[in-house]
């Protein structure tokens, strides 16, 4: 997958949330590279175009987590959700996050195969 398939443009910032030493490296480093710019964290405070967000069945409440993608977040920008593939460790199902989403006040739109062990679900603010 690549960080076009995203729909990440390049000269955007794209936050990045629930890393651990499990992501794909790779797709974080195309990430970097379509956009121009190092992934921020959820402390930089600025607004991002775009969020990733690692996320594991462990990780905790799933609707917390993506309210908190929305924090820095510009209109109308996307969030990508990054969770395990059935079969590896902290799959998450997908009845899970679509009952997640909708409370969080996002919306389920597409999922593509991320990379061999990550499954990228992509979530977007409902139209005004």
């Amino acid at each position: 997958m690549s960080a076009a398939q995203l729909g990440f443009e390049p000269d955007t910032v794209i936050q990045e949330l629930g890393w651990d030493e499990d992501v794909d490296e790779a797709l974080r480093a195309e990430i970097e590279k379509h956009t121009g710019s190092e992934l921020v964290d959820g402390e930089s405070g600025d607004v991002v175009d775009g969020v990733i967000l690692w996320w594991r069945e462990d990780d905790g409440d799933l609707v917390d987590a993506l309210v908190d993608t929305l924090h820095d977040l510009v209109e109308g920008g996307a969030v990508w959700l990054l969770t395990p593939k059935v079969g590896r460790d902290g799959y998450v199902a997908n009845a899970d996050i679509a009952e997640a989403a909708p409370v969080a006040g996002l919306a389920t739109t597409s999922t593509l195969n991320a990379s061999a062990d990550w499954a990228a679900t992509r979530l977007s603010t409902p139209k005004r």
